[in-house]
């Protein structure tokens, strides 16, 4: 068993990861908390039976202790990454960091190479990876079964209800309080392509833009928030009082009040931003974003996140010189479709947890790292620095509209860090 200590009590970090020894108290003890939120906080411990002198106010208060454990799960804000894990690799913890690393380029890179230098586990919640589903797709392209691997279509099926919790009224709505959209949301798929085309990206172009959740597109009648006497609400796809106020603790609505009571979940909805109108928050990021890769292996990825779906998954069609591989998460099926007719559904094993047990999965694998002393994982952080690259480029493309070379990026950023030769020179 490790012991380990959280930092940043939110949905993710409290529920996600470290619900986990919860479950499985012989494999990992959490003995501190670090949470600025005192509910949040106090919550936590009580769950996992902290005592007072190891609950902390924040990261910085934990890290002037001596170590106290083995190992921290890092799970603030985005923006809030960068200095505890340089901090925390300093005072020897081992960390499972939640993804994006950083919306700083030299960042993400600045600690993986302080994590190999230093050679402690830097483990990135690139939590697919980590899935049966996505571990039996690498495995039938690793065996042949469609041949060479020429053309990718992937699109991320955000859906319509995620994107106005998550990313018009939720704590990655804002590009410069968090990250963009495509760093948050779909570093993912950037993860997941790079790792099952096994190759190098050479060249990006990308376009989106927030077409739709903004005030303009707000309907006659409409209020600032969905309790304000809204004359529409009961009619809006997006009603607050529609997705929050349900007869179960289940996520989202578990996420905008720590108590469960439908009055609880109204006040939170009068008072804090998961009850604003979809269409009057400070909201930035885009809603939309194609991407379009080209991989030195001569592969070419057509990749689209989207707002407007119905179902939130990710589907998509691997094309190779002898058949097609067919995805979809949402029915966990894989299909294999060989050109010389015969055809093949896969299932593969569920396994209890978010992202299709991925996040059992990932707390699974990070235990055994420690235990094990393995620092490079399924999910390292030069591994996820190097796909996080292909985002930067991929943003850099959006707002420039022109194609970005690889190659001329990583100079480019080679020429504004020092000291991080060594990761730039094989990306």
């Amino acid at each position: 068993m490790i012991k380990a200590a959280l930092l940043g009590a939110g949905s993710r970090g409290m529920f996600a990861y470290a619900s986990y020894a919860l479950r499985r108290p012989l494999d990992i003890q959490f003995v501190a908390v670090a949470e600025p939120n005192e509910e949040r906080r106090r919550r936590f411990a009580a769950e996992h039976r902290i005592p007072e002198d190891r609950q902390f106010a924040s990261w910085e208060e934990l890290l002037e202790e001596p170590r106290i454990c083995e190992a921290l799960l890092i799970c603030t804000q985005d923006r809030d990454h960068f200095r505890p894990t340089m901090k925390a690799l300093e005072a020897g913890y081992d960390i499972l960091l939640e993804k994006p690393m950083s919306p700083d380029p030299l960042e993400t890179i600045r600690m993986a190479e302080e994590a190999e230098r230093r050679k402690r586990i830097l483990t990135v919640c690139h939590v697919s990876r980590y899935s049966t589903f996505y571990s039996a797709v690498k495995k039938l392209l690793e065996e042949g079964r469609i041949g060479r691997t020429m053309t990718v279509q992937w699109t991320e099926n955000v859906g319509y209800w995620h994107q106005a919790h998550s990313f018009v009224r939720g704590n990655w709505r804002n590009s410069a309080e968090s990250s963009p959209m495509l760093l948050q949301k779909s570093c993912h798929d950037m993860d997941m392509l790079q790792w099952l085309i096994g190759s190098r990206v050479t060249s990006v172009s990308s376009y989106g833009s927030l077409s739709y959740f903004k005030e303009e597109n707000a309907p006659e009648g409409s209020t600032a928030r969905c309790t304000d006497g809204c004359r529409v609400e009961h009619e809006c796809d997006y009603s607050a009082l529609r997705l929050y106020l349900t007869d179960q603790d289940t996520w989202p609505a578990r996420v905008i009040s720590l108590t469960n009571s439908v009055e609880a979940r109204l006040k939170a909805l009068q008072d804090g931003p998961y009850g604003r109108c979809v269409y009057r928050c400070d909201n930035d990021v885009v809603d939309h974003q194609v991407v379009n890769l080209l991989f030195d292996n001569e592969v070419t990825v057509a990749f689209t996140m989207t707002a407007f779906t119905h179902d939130v998954s990710r589907s998509f069609k691997i094309m190779g010189t002898k058949g097609e591989l067919r995805g979809h998460t949402g029915k966990n099926e894989i299909e294999i479709v060989s050109f010389d007719g015969r055809r093949e559904t896969i299932r593969p094993r569920e396994v209890e947890g978010g992202h299709g047990g991925a996040d059992t999965m990932i707390m699974q694998s990070f235990v055994r790292q420690v235990e094990d002393r393995q620092p490079a994982g399924i999910s390292s952080g030069m591994e996820s620095a190097g796909s996080h690259l292909i985002v930067f480029a991929a943003e850099e493309s959006r707002l420039t509209g022109k194609t970005v070379a690889m190659d001329e990026f990583v100079r480019r950023l080679k020429d504004l860090g020092s000291g991080t030769g060594g990761l730039l020179h094989e990306v």
